[in-house]
């Protein structure tokens, strides 16, 4: 008798990814809020870099300074960074729903997220030291982690418990609007100016060498401050992806109706004490001054939700106009620039670095409009990046920033069945 020795089976490989996602899977509204939104986080950092006493209480004195000054705060101010939280745990969502579709396996879109994520804060850590301590990769990063490893596959009883918890948000902001409402009223003390987070120190570096190694000390601490208060709206955007507000907002119109109304009253009154007493308009002493900052910086989430919830009705818009993103120039090129968001963020930075830097150009210093001279250096920068991206989009490129990410992540791109 030959000795037949039996073998174990092979274990099954694991499936294969799904990939990126095709052009033709993309909805337009998250691709048009990112690129216009962008515009926003032009307008914030530019601010930050060329006219330094912005967020300090009675420094505008002009007309135009004061009105930017209240714009700024109530529309732009902690409203941006939310906005694009929630549509980070949007893509989170989509992602993972698209390789759960390929793969039919759980612990392989487990694996992809995490592999993406994990990327995404070493991308933000590179950025941070080399360009922008104030980034926000890292942050979202590690926020793509935690999400996938706590609260992805919880179940939709779960995701319920988020209309008590922005009830209990909302409670929360008017009783602030209220406990400010009555400071500023009832202060007796010296005006004080609103607290403001203390100034990097990278930004006024004499060398880049001296600049990256305060970066060094720099990006963890402003990424943790984004972590511990950005987990709640990357969750929104996770609980209107689960319900595909954005991709079918015909079925969500009254929803969005509501979002944009509400989000943008509480955002808007949650930020006008602060641009009023940036504006010099508003005087309130030290006590006060500690409240107005703490209302405009809770009440930025609404604002972010009006914003994504506006993005939506345009996006509902266009298509019942027969207006998609191929047919009109404008809405291709926002749509273009947010498909390669990533790209066009890093781009931001590196001008950033060259024009306000002190060891480059540091045009900052050499205008006596620093207002007028950041809200044009902002739009500029914007439009540069809108046309950039849509050129590529017309040549079937894709964002360099999105390509390296994307390499990381699934590997060398193949073809599916």
């Amino acid at each position: 008798m030959s000795d037949i020795r039996a073998t174990p089976a092979p274990s099954p490989a694991p499936p294969p990814s799904r990939g990126p996602t095709k052009d033709s899977e993309r909805a337009l509204a998250p691709d048009l809020a990112r690129g216009a939104m962008l515009l926003l986080i032009a307008l914030a950092h530019a601010t930050g870099l060329f006219f330094a006493s912005a967020n300090g209480a009675g420094q505008a004195t002009g007309v135009a300074e004061r009105a930017f000054e209240i714009a700024m705060s109530t529309l732009v101010d902690a409203r941006a960074i939310p906005m694009f939280a929630i549509m980070f745990g949007y893509g989170l969502v989509q992602v993972a729903r698209r390789q759960d579709a390929a793969t039919g396996s759980p612990r392989a879109t487990r694996a992809i997220l995490l592999r993406r994520n994990g990327w995404l804060v070493v991308f933000g850590l590179v950025h941070g030291t080399l360009l922008f301590s104030g980034e926000i990769l890292g942050a979202y990063g590690v926020l793509g982690l935690l999400f996938t490893l706590v609260l992805l596959r919880r179940s939709d009883r779960v995701y319920r418990t988020l209309r008590w918890i922005g009830g209990v948000l909302l409670v929360y902001v008017a009783g602030l609007g209220g406990l400010v409402a009555w400071a500023v009223a009832d202060g007796s003390g010296e005006p004080a100016p609103v607290p403001a987070p203390e100034e990097a120190s990278s930004l006024e570096a004499a060398t880049y060498a001296a600049s990256v190694l305060a970066r060094l000390g720099e990006w963890p601490v402003h990424t943790g401050l984004i972590v511990a208060g950005y987990l709640l709206p990357v969750w929104f955007g996770a609980w209107a992806a689960r319900n595909r507000v954005l991709e079918v907002p015909g079925d969500h119109r009254r929803m969005l109706w509501t979002g944009v109304v509400g989000g943008f009253a509480v955002g808007v009154a949650g930020g006008l004490p602060m641009g009023l007493a940036n504006a010099g308009v508003l005087h309130a002493d030290a006590f006060a001054a500690t409240w107005v900052q703490l209302l405009h910086q809770v009440s930025g989430v609404f604002g972010g939700i009006g914003y994504v919830s506006l993005f939506g009705l345009l996006s509902l818009t266009l298509s019942r106009a027969g207006r998609p993103r191929g047919n009109s120039a404008v809405v291709g090129a926002l749509a273009a620039l947010g498909q390669r968001s990533l790209s066009g963020y890093l781009f931001q930075s590196v001008v950033w670095v060259v024009l306000a830097s002190p060891y480059t150009l540091a045009l900052g210093a050499r205008f006596e409009e620093p207002t007028l001279f950041a809200v044009g250096c902002a739009v500029a920068v914007w439009l540069v990046s809108v046309v950039g991206a849509d050129l590529m989009r017309r040549h079937s490129l894709r964002g360099p920033a999105e390509v390296l990410l994307r390499r990381l992540t699934y590997g060398r791109s193949r073809k599916t069945a």
